[in-house]
């Protein structure tokens, strides 16, 4: 049975292209981490098939609103070990969520005037990264709910972190305009490889337009497979060791080639 389970999860890591109804923004409808995956209640049954046929037997994936919004990746923040939501979750859908959710998974509700708070916070399961205006308070709850690190930090001069950057235990992707030594801080306050890079063909908003953890990723359908494999290579979800390392730089000198076009 082992045997099973290690060749069909070697086969799932990877990175995916789909779409929401007409979007490529996958981030903004869909939340995914190491022990659960949230997406919105709506008629799309191809874009639940992707999320279900990849993730049903190693984590939940959870049909939910919040707020009564759809756009559910930009509304919360989360990783394995809690989920923070804006105040505008109603009671109904915190319930449903305790109900959903893992038992180990805290759940927490906050009063923040920043309330989209997936464009303000970008997190892995050890650190996060918050817009520099995020009220004290919801940095405490924050830092409590999701046993992270907090760090306030622009990209690019961009403040909304959660929109221009995706970070995993692996890896990050941040804004292609992130200059070499902010990278390089970055990484090292992170402790985690990062790479500035695009998805849905030169788009800078990683955040918005994918959603990974440790082992998979899903991307939009406008992605190039150059983007794709940048992806894919940063958070280790293909090939590793010297020839993965000598691919990504391949694949940055492209990708910033084709920007400066």
């Amino acid at each position: 049975i082992s045997l099973l389970y290690t060749i069909k999860f070697e086969l799932r890591v990877m990175a995916l292209r789909t779409q929401f109804q007409n979007s490529s923004d996958i981030g903004v409808f869909a939340k995914l981490t190491n022990s659960y995956c949230l997406v919105p209640v709506a008629e799309c049954e191809a874009f639940y098939s992707v999320f279900e046929g990849e993730l049903s037997d190693v984590v939940k994936v959870i049909h939910t609103t919040i707020g009564n919004c759809r756009i559910v990746g930009r509304l919360c923040v989360g990783n394995k070990n809690g989920l923070l939501l804006p105040n505008s979750t109603t009671d109904k859908e915190l319930q449903h969520l305790r109900n959903s959710l893992p038992d180990s998974v805290k759940i927490a509700r906050v009063e923040e005037r920043l309330s989209a708070l997936g464009n303000v916070i970008a997190c892995n399961d050890y650190v996060a990264l918050v817009h520099p205006d995020l009220d004290r308070e919801t940095e405490e709850v924050l830092a409590d709910t999701l046993k992270v690190e907090v760090f306030r930090q622009t990209l690019a001069g961009q403040v909304l972190v959660g929109s221009y950057c995706s970070i995993t235990n692996q890896g990050g992707m941040v804004h292609p305009k992130t200059p070499i030594a902010d990278q390089e801080e970055l990484s090292s306050l992170l402790q985690i490889p990062l790479v500035a890079g695009t998805v849905n063909r030169g788009s800078g908003a990683v955040g918005a337009g994918m959603v990974v953890n440790d082992w998979i990723a899903f991307t939009g359908i406008d992605t190039t497979a150059t983007e794709l494999s940048l992806v894919e290579n940063i958070f280790k979800l293909s090939d590793k060791g010297d020839r993965g390392t000598h691919n990504l730089n391949q694949m940055r000198s492209v990708l910033v080639e084709s920007m400066m076009s």
